[in-house]
């Protein structure tokens, strides 16, 4: 059994070494001159972990230590004094974390996260060439029927109806004799994917079903109907609800970077009335 977040929570235990042992406490494990105690895993083996699970994270994790002190020496031993020095890159580590802590948290008194649908209809309107479909989607429904089927001649009926009883009577039937029963009048589904359930061109297909909203094709064991109460072509604009929460998302980045600029901008110009700081 393993448990990755222990390394998340003990990587400063990974790191740390001693090098003296002391006479009173015996290590549990030692590389080169470097030791590892009981004290330093304390926490190591999450609660409510016991017997044989808790030993195996044990010795999962003084295994680990062990490779990266076998790691850093080779690292200690065969990088140059330029290559080891580490103490730029740790800075400009930190420099990176606490701006972007700021950052966040300007965001966060700052940004206003109310998106109307007015917006959302516009910026769609205007950037419609950004959501250019790569498949067909439909709405409709997909029937795979056993050739034995009863009285499918009421499938033939019912499955191009729009009447609210020819539906309830389809859902009827085929929950007791279809095979695959998809209706999705409701949501938009990648028309090629339900095309290729069908032993038959797709490509023809698909033209069948641009021009007479349907189509019904048997071979050795099934019937397949397939009705389409809406098409939206390869190539034509994606449908506004299928994009709406992404351009929710995008209108929400676009004020978050808005907000970044004006902030850094707004301290810049301070610090450059202030005169806080000299170019030379």
């Amino acid at each position: 059994m393993k448990y990755p977040l222990i390394i998340f929570a003990a990587i400063g235990v990974l790191c740390c070494t001693r090098k003296a042992e002391p006479v009173a406490e015996k290590p549990l494990a030692s590389v080169f001159d470097n030791y590892l105690y009981a004290d330093d895993i304390k926490g190591v083996v999450p609660s409510g972990i016991t017997g044989q699970d808790s030993i195996s994270v044990l010795n999962d994790f003084i295994e680990k230590w062990i490779r990266n002190q076998l790691l850093l020496d080779k690292a200690e031993n065969n990088l140059t004094e330029q290559e080891k020095d580490v103490q730029k890159q740790i800075e400009n580590y930190r420099s990176s974390l606490l701006i972007y802590a700021y950052q966040q948290s300007y965001l966060h008194q700052k940004l206003d996260t109310n998106v109307n649908e007015t917006e959302i209809e516009a910026y769609y309107k205007d950037n419609q060439s950004n959501f250019v479909l790569n498949d067909p989607l439909m709405k409709g429904t997909f029937i795979k029927l056993p050739v034995k089927a009863p009285e499918i001649y009421k499938v033939r009926q019912w499955y191009r109806s729009d009447a609210p009883e020819d539906l309830k009577n389809l859902e009827g039937y085929c929950y007791n004799h279809a095979t695959v029963y998809d209706h999705f009048n409701d949501g938009w589904v990648n028309l090629n994917e339900v095309l290729r359930s069908i032993p038959s061109d797709s490509k023809i297909l698909l033209n069948t079903l641009k021009n007479r909203k349907y189509i019904e094709i048997r071979d050795q064991n099934y019937y397949y109907f397939v009705t389409a109460k809406e098409i939206v072509s390869e190539g034509e604009t994606t449908p506004y609800d299928l994009v709406k929460n992404d351009i929710h998302s995008i209108i929400l980045n676009k004020r978050k970077v808005q907000l970044i600029s004006e902030l850094e901008t707004s301290i810049y110009t301070d610090a450059q009335n202030r005169e806080h700081f000299i170019i030379y």
